[in-house]
């Protein structure tokens, strides 16, 4: 009989995901047994979402060791890279946590690769703090002058100059203000994400403002293309449009698959709320 793992499918405003809990003793085992070459190839044959089941990227929901942690979250791309954060993700991580028992406790707290986040979840709603934004380049990573910050900078692209500015949400995002958001991304995009300044690729993202208190953005994830939404993208979206003195610094940012309220408060952390959804739960041959 050949191994499987059980699975469940979640979105957070259409940024959907392939979730597999590793709380559980048989999914722990399987998902033990396999490489780490072999789950880069699981995540694209998964992903596909023709012959697979379609997502975005394969979350896992990970037990800590240490009991200061509710759990750990990893994700891997539909290209098979790792991300270090993901807004829409670890909402629905907390999600999972939450609705399997795996914690009571009101605030949780969730091991990335960018560190610990903290999530409140209240009326179907997760605040997550997002932590504390990266401006300077070293940080982001970019190339140049390591202390320096890249706000409102131009960009060469192949036929266009843009301009960007550079925040890290835990991963690299070059956003840039545009008047229209009715374009095809994908060219201009893919050539943002691969742009030698950014030395591990970069997000795009696309922000048209309607006010002080409003944005409308399109993003281009690395690693996946055009998504209907990002977390860190809309993070990094508000710091960027506050930074610019475009809006204040709490924003709600409306995207393809719906809206996030984002403040960048006093104590220079970030916040988002959202939501998180599951859809269905299977299982998959590995």
């Amino acid at each position: 009989m050949p191994n499987v793992l059980k699975f469940v499918k979640m979105h957070g405003l259409g940024n959907d995901f392939v979730v597999l809990d590793l709380f559980g003793s048989a999914n722990r085992r399987v998902f033990g047994a396999m490489s780490e070459p072999g789950l880069k190839s699981f995540a694209k044959s998964v992903c596909d979402r023709h012959f697979g089941i379609g997502a975005d990227g394969v979350l896992m929901a990970l037990p800590s060791s240490d009991k200061a942690l509710d759990g750990v979250m990893r994700l891997v791309n539909a290209d098979g890279s790792e991300a270090e954060m993901c807004g829409n993700g670890i909402r629905c991580i907390a999600k999972l946590i939450i609705d399997n028992g795996y914690s009571t406790r009101k605030e949780l707290k969730i091991g990335t690769l960018s560190g610990i986040k903290k999530i409140v979840a209240a009326d179907g709603m997760f605040r997550v703090d997002m932590g504390v934004p990266q401006l300077l380049r070293k940080e982001i990573p970019m190339n140049g002058s390591a202390a320096a910050k890249a706000i409102d900078e131009p960009l060469q692209l192949k036929y266009k100059k843009i301009r960007i500015t550079a925040v890290s949400m835990g991963n690299p995002h070059a956003v840039t203000f545009v008047d229209d958001t009715d374009f095809d991304i994908e060219e201009i995009g893919k050539e943002v994400e691969n742009h030698p300044v950014f030395p591990r690729r970069a997000n795009a993202e696309f922000v048209r403002v309607l006010n002080r208190k409003e944005v409308e953005l399109l993003v281009w994830e690395r690693g996946v293309g055009e998504t209907l939404a990002c977390g860190t993208g809309a993070c990094a979206s508000v710091v960027a449009s506050s930074l610019n003195g475009k809006t204040g610094r709490k924003v709600k940012v409306h995207l393809r698959g719906g809206d996030l309220v984002v403040e960048w408060a006093r104590d220079n952390h970030v916040y988002m709320t959202g939501p998180a959804e599951s859809v269905f739960s299977g299982t998959v041959r590995v």
